[in-house]
């Protein structure tokens, strides 16, 4: 799980950079990958939720992904942190 928020200003052009990573996601359809991101309430808060098998694929694999990570250290009022997590329960969200 990856988490920031940007500046007000950026919050739309992050938007963007994530969906064009879904549009490549879509067209290459990867095995072993689950990804999700989530714009939280305040607009310019992001949290990415990131689920690989052990040999699936990687987003750095993706070269949409690669113009995403490219500038957010400009797009980010936060740096990004990303905290490693246990899944406990699940309904009907994680196959």
């Amino acid at each position: 799980m990856i988490r920031y928020r940007t500046h007000p200003e950026k919050a739309e052009e992050n938007q963007k950079l994530v969906e064009a990573v879904f549009a490549e996601l879509a067209e290459k359809a990867p095995e072993g990958l689950r990804y999700m991101v989530f714009r939280l309430a305040d607009g310019v808060s992001f949290t990415h939720l990131v689920i690989s098998e052990e040999g699936g694929a990687s987003l750095g694999d993706l070269t949409a992904f690669t113009q995403f990570t490219e500038g957010v250290g400009e797009r980010a009022a936060v740096p990004p942190e990303r905290v490693e997590s246990t899944v406990v329960g699940s309904y009907g969200f994680l196959a």
